[in-house]
């Protein structure tokens, strides 16, 4: 295997960085095949001083990253590693396969190597959670197979949100190189394709819609003229995209997390104003919801969302044909009713127009609808395992979270052993990083398995 470790340096707070790229094949099942590079940041605290020996005897705790679709930042990874450093740990941040500094995928260089929507589609079903996992363990031996002590061969991971998901194939399938596993609104549904997701997920957008317009009572109004200018202008962002009523709509992604609400009302005002002075939508007001909005820069949280529930199962767009059985939601019947009556903005869903509407997942628009549809998608979690589960698994669930349905999330704990939670209604999905001390230090407290 070929591993690339650049030049460490030191970032302010005395934190050495050393970042490494590993080579890894597309496909685990043809190991000679085309190889993608991965990348991993290692973080280590240097309060100790910089001594490689007394360096190397620090555990390895990996982050993974939400999503599914994303990389790390280091302002993050900073922020969360000086914490964890506290618990003497040296973290490691994944850029899981496809995105950050990981052969990121991106519409242009499937063009660029003229791959049509059949082989799109066969490249994309790769970068899902056993692949992720796979890599891990890659890593993993890289690092700690020289170790004397087999316990010092493991690792603890940090699943967020999809990195949970990610956390319990790992419990599945390879759970003989883990210590321990930290969760943070990463418990995941063990089901087998989206519906079941979908129709608990679109009550509780439900709710959230409700205390948006309870506290901002003007924009069921509001919003009404705002789709009801989209509906009938042309109206296109910075990027080529389109700026449609569902575009619109897919703002309330925002409602589940911290402040998500308030910055919503602030697009809505802003919009309002707009039309009242120009009588169209301003470049200001249209870049923002450019940036507010993930999936140009980041296509697999598009294309593979829906998938990440899918063992031997199609999803058939799952969140649009359960979003379609609710009128709230249905902009074509809304607007025929009195002018009191809300629309309802949708939640972490993707739906067909999405792949017009955003420019750059226009190109892979054909592979969306081929993998919506198919079935052969890998076993992701092995309950029989799960069952006897003996690593210590530490996990945040939040009670209002509106993107892992925190019914469903205690189905699956009832299943998987050796769990303990912090159950919450005070962190929304983001809660880690909003409540980022005092959740660490009752999921530590956690770890210790202390009883009253």
């Amino acid at each position: 295997m070929e591993v690339t470790q650049l030049e460490p340096y030191i970032l302010k707070g005395s934190i050495k960085v050393i970042d490494r790229f590993f080579s890894v094949p597309v496909d685990y099942a043809k190991p000679d095949g085309p190889h993608i590079r991965i990348f991993v940041r290692n973080l280590i605290p240097l309060e100790s001083g910089t001594d490689p020996a007394a360096e190397s005897t620090l555990p390895y705790l990996l982050y993974l990253q939400g999503g599914p679709g994303f990389g790390v930042d280091l302002s993050f990874s900073v922020d969360l590693g000086s914490a964890l450093h506290k618990k003497k740990y040296q973290t490691l941040w994944l850029d899981p396969r496809g995105t950050g500094l990981s052969t990121p995928i991106t519409a242009d260089i499937f063009q660029t190597k003229q791959m049509d929507d059949e082989a799109i589609a066969k490249y994309l079903k790769h970068f899902c959670a056993d692949n992720i996992v796979r890599d891990c363990e890659t890593i993993r031996h890289f690092l700690l197979d020289g170790k004397k002590d087999p316990e010092a061969r493991k690792w603890t991971i940090l699943g967020q949100s999809f990195g949970g998901f990610c956390a319990a194939t790992y419990l599945s399938f390879h759970s003989d190189g883990l210590k321990e596993v930290f969760l943070a609104g990463g418990i995941p549904p063990l089901v087998d394709s989206p519906d079941a997701v979908y129709e608990a997920l679109v009550l509780k957008v439900e709710e959230r819609n409700k205390v948006y317009y309870s506290k901002y009572p003007q924009d069921v109004r509001n919003v009404r003229r705002i789709l009801g200018f989209l509906e009938g202008n042309n109206v296109v962002i910075p990027n080529g995209g389109n700026l449609t009523v569902s575009r619109w709509q897919q703002l309330g992604i925002q409602f589940g997390s911290h402040g998500g609400i308030d910055r919503v009302h602030q697009l809505v005002f802003r919009a309002i104003t707009d039309l009242d002075t120009f009588g169209k939508l301003s470049y200001g007001l249209l870049d923002s919801v450019q940036n507010s909005q993930s999936f140009d820069t980041n296509p697999i949280y598009a294309v593979l969302h829906e998938p990440i529930y899918c063992q031997r199962r199609m999803a058939s767009w799952s969140a649009h044909r359960v979003i379609q059985k609710n009128d709230k939601f249905v902009w074509g019947k809304v607007k025929l009713m009195s002018d009191d009556v809300p629309i309802y903005f949708t939640g972490e869903m993707i739906f067909p127009d999405m792949f017009e509407d955003y420019h750059h997942l226009r190109p892979l628009r054909g592979a969306a609808e081929l993998l919506a549809y198919d079935e052969d998608w890998p076993i992701l979690y092995d309950k029989e395992v799960l069952k006897k589960n003996q690593v210590k698994v530490n996990a945040a669930t939040y009670y209002d979270d509106m993107y892992v349905d925190f019914g469903l999330v205690q189905q699956t704990a009832s299943v998987i052993g050796n769990v303990e939670q912090l159950i919450t209604n005070q962190s929304f999905h983001d809660g880690i990083r909003k409540h980022m001390d005092s959740i660490l230090t009752t999921l530590f407290d956690l770890s210790k398995r202390e009883r009253d």
